[in-house]
């Protein structure tokens, strides 16, 4: 799942690409659809910043930006280890697929 929009933030492209601002969250509900979506695995908010500055969106378009829970982000105990194996093996198959 997705943290809430509270830790994210929106781009808002200007014109030619230039002037990009970023919003915070959070944000309120709103009524446009997902129409879809990057996973970019980044070190930081400040990385993943500069990598959602660089989309080739037109002036006035917005992307929201949202870090995923990783396994590490739950408490002990609250994740079965069948799960916590399902998502760990997952997690190598992407990688793998990835280096190819």
């Amino acid at each position: 799942g997705l943290h809430a929009s509270s830790k994210g933030f929106r781009v808002r492209y200007g014109a030619g690409g230039k002037n990009n601002s970023v919003l915070d969250g959070p944000f309120t509900e709103t009524k446009e659809l997902l129409s879809g979506y990057w996973i970019v695995q980044v070190k930081s908010r400040e990385e993943a910043i500069e990598w959602a500055k660089r989309a080739p969106f037109p002036e006035g378009d917005e992307i929201e930006v949202r870090q995923i829970f990783e396994l590490e982000d739950f408490a002990e105990g609250t994740v079965s280890p069948e799960v916590a194996a399902q998502e760990i093996a997952w997690r190598e198959r992407q990688q793998a697929a990835a280096k190819v």
